[in-house]
């Protein structure tokens, strides 16, 4: 079998025992092979593969196609490569470019997460919020090993120095929240102590019953003041201290539901009484109300005490009728005060004199002819009427 060549012909192989299209066709297939691993090589190429990788491959294959045991067009075949060869030099200096620009990047962005984790550790930590610091901490840290892993590799002289930059910031700020925690330790354990002693003088008020609430309550003024223990421990000591004030106001509860059973009867009285009194809200006779008022307010401190919780209603229906009495004398005093009366007449005659000078400069007016001074003693008379008016 032989193939054509610029320079005539040349032998590529024998297929004995089959026919020439046989031949033929296997010695095609051979020049195929070759093309797709041509075709290969630009595919790599065009799809970002390394071109140092590549022009390896197209080194390697070059030299066999000239003397390729294959039937086609070798010569088109050599001529692809070459081109392919002659792109690989300006995409070796383009990747190469790339690849510096990444790893550019890749330091500026180590060096971001370095800066953040510095002005992390910069703040005043003596007020830093833990659990918001601890968590950004945390990330920044998480970001660092995803980029040891992920981005491209940085030169060792500046992924060491960056390194023990954020090392140093990471190290200042466990210092500080070791620091923190270790005083506040020291506050909950001292809270705690006090505390206990809170909850065992609260649970010996247990015989007082009812009596221990006012001393009860200081221990909760006492209670507020002593700080915090931790959350569970606080938990579990509020939990006590509450079960021993459950157990003071559940002996006041059962004595209130006793009392208020003894004082049952005692309501009822003063509802009755209450109605007796209420048509003195109308009476019109101040003595004769103040006399009944009277009688009423003594048999209703003579009746006693009432339930806890009806006391506001039946005393503020007292009070209204005790101000609707007050009411009628306060009146009538008004009316009779021989001081306030002879303001009163005093007042009365200035008025009426006022308006008889009023009535004699409107008649004047009016004679003028002048309407602006006419309006003008109108307005003058209206007021002195109104006055007197008032005065009643």
């Amino acid at each position: 079998m032989y193939v054509r060549e610029a320079d005539g012909e040349r032998a590529v192989g024998q297929y004995p025992d089959a026919t020439p299209e046989e031949a033929l066709a296997y010695y095609e297939r051979k020049f195929v092979e070759l093309e797709g691993q041509v075709s290969l090589l630009e595919q790599r190429l065009r799809g970002g593969a390394n071109a140092q990788d590549v022009a390896k491959a197209v080194s390697a294959l070059a030299p066999t196609i000239p003397t390729a045991n294959a039937v086609g067009d070798l010569q088109g075949l050599a001529e692809r490569l070459g081109r392919l060869a002659e792109t690989l030099g300006a995409a070796t200096e383009k990747q190469s470019a790339e690849a510096q620009q990444a790893v550019a990047d890749a330091v500026a962005d180590r060096e971001a997460l370095v800066a953040e984790a510095e002005a992390l550790a910069a703040q005043d930590l003596s007020k830093a919020q833990w659990k918001q610091v601890t968590s950004q901490l945390d990330a920044l840290f998480a970001r660092w090993q995803t980029a040891q892993h992920s981005a491209p590799r940085i030169p060792k002289k500046d992924a060491d120095e960056l390194w023990k930059r954020f090392r140093a910031a990471r190290g200042t700020i466990e210092t500080a929240r070791k620091g923190f925690f270790a005083q506040l330790d020291t506050v909950h354990r001292d809270a705690r102590g006090r505390k206990q002693t809170l909850v065992e003088r609260a649970e010996a008020l247990a015989p007082k019953g009812a009596a221990g609430i006012p001393d009860y309550r200081r221990l909760l003024d006492d209670w507020k003041t002593a700080g915090r223990a931790g959350k569970k421990v606080d938990d579990a000591l509020w939990a006590r201290f509450k079960a021993a004030g459950d157990v003071l106001y559940g002996a006041k509860s059962e004595a209130d539901a006793l009392e208020n059973i003894e004082f049952s009867a005692n309501l009822e009285k003063k509802l009755a009484l209450l109605d007796e009194a209420e048509p003195l809200l109308k009476a019109t006779d101040r003595t004769a109300a103040r006399t009944t008022l009277t009688g009423i307010q003594r048999r209703w401190d003579e009746i006693g005490k009432v339930p806890r919780d009806e006391v506001r209603v039946v005393e503020d229906r007292l009070r209204k009728i005790e101000a609707a009495v007050r009411k009628l004398e306060d009146d009538h005093w008004n009316r009779t005060d021989p001081e306030k009366q002879a303001r009163s007449e005093g007042f009365a005659a200035q008025l009426h004199a006022a308006i008889a000078k009023a009535e004699d400069e409107l008649a004047a007016a009016k004679t003028s002819g002048d309407k602006a001074r006419v309006k003008k003693a109108e307005e003058a008379l209206a007021a002195q009427r109104a006055w007197l008016d008032a005065l009643g």
